[in-house]
């Protein structure tokens, strides 16, 4: 039989989101790809600092350490890394011994030297794909699979919750479609909210982010006192368009732990306080204000990012 990652929660990750590969990039760009490629050879035994959402991944693989049940001391296979990157295969092998020294039980990986390597994600069955490359983002998301552009000098996460997964999304255009959005920007702030209102009732269609919310509330059932999960919806809506969002994640059978209901308010002190390991926002602006604090990915979907 040949193995299958059906039923697992499939991340699939470039090197320099996973790493701090920023010193490295700095030669790739001001040379060439030979240049880079004899430099992380050079370091082969040097073990890359975390990058962004190392501590994502780190968590997350920690899920597969839980039991299958109370009873049981044999764990199940819940999650699965992947690397996929437009590094060449020499710097991969850099890629996967820093994944070893960090512990991260890291073992499949796609290398493609310069090429995108987005179209990968659909025989992986990805259900989150996190690059610094923003046309393979953008390819991912026209293929209907959840990716954000990870933000390389974003903030480290807080290690104040080693057993909880900590993410944080935006509403429109991440969870939700940008239906609302698009009347907001023809038609401004009034309109969007009697456009709400006037809907509170009906679901929001599902925006690029939903699958990955459904798998992560998959993995949130086998939560244990070990390892568990805690979302947050941040959003600049406010009374009365709370209600249509809350309404449409009740209708999806889906439970958010915290929502923040801003108001237009910047949302980076906030998300200090919640300490995500990873927000999801599909406007420049807002990550721009997160990240100093938390680490932060754009979602480039709706109609701000066309």
């Amino acid at each position: 039989m040949p193995v299958s990652l059906d039923g697992q929660l499939v991340v699939a990750i470039s090197s320099r989101a996973l790493f701090d590969f920023e010193e490295e990039n700095e030669v790739f760009e001001a040379a060439d790809d030979r240049a880079y490629m004899r430099l992380q050879l050079e370091r082969l035994d040097v073990t890359a600092k975390p990058g962004v959402a190392f501590s994502l991944v780190n968590k997350l693989l920690a899920f597969n350490r839980v039991p299958a049940d109370a009873g049981e001391a044999a764990p199940t296979q819940r999650v699965e890394v992947v690397i996929l990157s437009r590094n060449d295969p020499v710097s991969g092998m850099r890629v996967f011994r820093s994944a070893k020294q960090h512990g991260l039980p890291i073992q499949r990986g796609v290398f493609t030297r310069g090429h995108s390597p987005w179209r990968y994600l659909q025989p992986l069955n990805a259900n989150l794909f996190l690059s610094t490359n923003e046309a393979d983002v953008r390819s991912a998301l026209e293929a209907g699979v959840p990716a954000a552009r990870v933000y390389p000098h974003s903030a480290r996460a807080s290690a104040a919750h080693p057993n909880e997964v900590r993410i944080a999304f935006d509403g429109d255009a991440v969870l939700f479609s940008d239906e609302a959005e698009q009347v907001f920007q023809r038609a401004g702030l009034n309109a969007f909210q009697e456009h709400e209102r006037d809907r509170a009732e009906k679901p929001l269609a599902a925006g690029p982010f939903k699958p990955l919310l459904e798998a992560l509330q998959r993995l949130q059932r086998a939560a244990t006192p070990a390892m568990g999960i805690r979302t947050a919806l941040v959003t600049a809506r406010s009374a009365p368009a709370h209600e249509r969002a809350i309404r449409t994640l009740m209708d999806w059978d889906i439970e958010i732990d915290e929502a923040m209901f801003l108001g237009g308010l910047a949302k980076g002190e906030f998300l200090r306080e919640f300490e995500p390991d990873f927000f999801f926002d599909d406007q420049t602006g807002h990550i721009e204000n997160a990240a100093p604090h938390v680490p932060a990915g754009l979602v480039a979907s709706g109609v701000l990012n066309r």
